[in-house]
């Protein structure tokens, strides 16, 4: 440790997914409360930047471009930015060649990660501290990199901050979109493929939640192709689903804030809304449940039956484990959540 510091320099390298850079959010929430002295810095990747520029926990991000090490006068200026940083230790919950290298470049002499399996590429080579980390859930997991700091057991939490900014302007929408008296948010996308669930099928949950339950649907998107998919959702939502405006990380924890329940595949908005307390219904095809399901009680994960989980080739995989995936099983599981909110038992099917 540094001697002129009142806490250790702590480094973390979970450079993407927004996902994964979510469910890292405990890890650095137990550093804080076990270091308050500490002074944490994050490596991460222009996409999760956003969500992380403003946590409490972090004291400041290094913000490494994609494909980083692609680039001679990139790794440059970065080892010399580490370097100038004296970092005591680092934690790298990603744990792969351009996670682990970030670390070594800072000069830290405890480099911490995943050992082989998780840890792949150069990263057990390059990180000198190796935790393995078993078939835990990503979450549980990747707080067993705190034990080689003493740190065990500690309870998770997301503490992803609230913005001003981002509250006002979701709260305009909710008002102008007459949805104060609540609603359910639907993600229209996923980033692979494999872990798409087909759009129709989506609309008809939108159209099944305002039927049976008056709860209407946000359907929100980010990209160009997302928001075409959005549309569809719309368009079968028999009146029941209205598109959200494109949103920031930080404007989208606004909107799920507000809602009564969240439909997604394993992705990012997700494990944000998981993350913020709001009740999810995960669907699952390629990812398994027990790894990467929405974390913490009284979710509803639906895993297809064929999932291709053990495969290195899922994120190339087609959408045929999500097509397992009914209508009625989704339906299904909304009714539980909400009915169970609601003190009263669901429809027999």
């Amino acid at each position: 440790m540094n001697d002129t510091d009142l806490g250790p320099r702590i480094l973390i390298t979970r450079l993407s997914a927004v996902g994964d850079c979510i469910l890292t959010l405990p890890l650095v929430c137990a550093l804080r409360e076990h270091f308050p002295s500490a002074y944490v810095i994050w490596a991460v990747e222009p996409v999760s930047a956003s969500l992380l520029s403003r946590h409490p926990a972090v004291d400041r991000l290094l913000v490494v471009p994609r494909r980083w090490l692609a680039s001679p006068h990139v790794i440059r200026v970065l080892r010399d930015r580490l370097r100038g940083l004296q970092v005591d230790v680092v934690l790298d919950p990603q744990s792969l060649t351009k996670s682990s290298l970030l670390g070594w470049f800072s000069g830290a002499r405890r480099r911490i990660g995943f050992a082989r399996p998780q840890g792949r590429e150069l990263a057990p080579w390059v990180n000198n501290e190796h935790v393995v980390r078993g078939g835990a859930h990503i979450v549980d997991a990747t707080l067993k990199l705190l034990a080689p700091l003493g740190v065990t057991d500690p309870a998770p939490r997301f503490g992803i901050p609230r913005l001003a900014d981002a509250e006002a302007t979701i709260d305009a929408f909710v008002r102008d979109a007459h949805l104060t008296g609540g609603y359910a948010v639907i993600n229209s996308a996923a980033s692979w493929t494999s872990k798409q669930w087909p759009a129709d099928r989506f609309g008809r949950v939108a159209r099944h939640l305002g039927e049976d339950h008056d709860l209407p649907t946000v359907v929100t998107w980010g990209g160009p192709r997302e928001a075409g998919i959005a549309a569809q959702i719309v368009a079968k939502g028999g009146g029941h689903a209205v598109l959200a405006p494109r949103t920031s990380l930080p404007q989208l924890a606004a909107l799920l804030r507000r809602a009564r329940l969240m439909l997604a595949a394993d992705t990012g908005p997700l494990h944000l809304a998981a993350g913020l307390g709001v009740t999810c219904v995960g669907l699952y095809g390629p990812t398994r449940v027990e790894n990467s399901g929405p974390y913490g009680p009284d979710h509803v994960a639906i895993q297809a039956a064929d999932s291709h989980a053990l495969s290195r080739r899922q994120r190339r995989l087609d959408d045929s484990a999500m097509r397992q995936i009914t209508v009625e099983q989704v339906c299904a599981a909304a009714d539980t959540i909400l009915c169970r909110r609601a003190g009263r038992q669901p429809h027999a099917a």
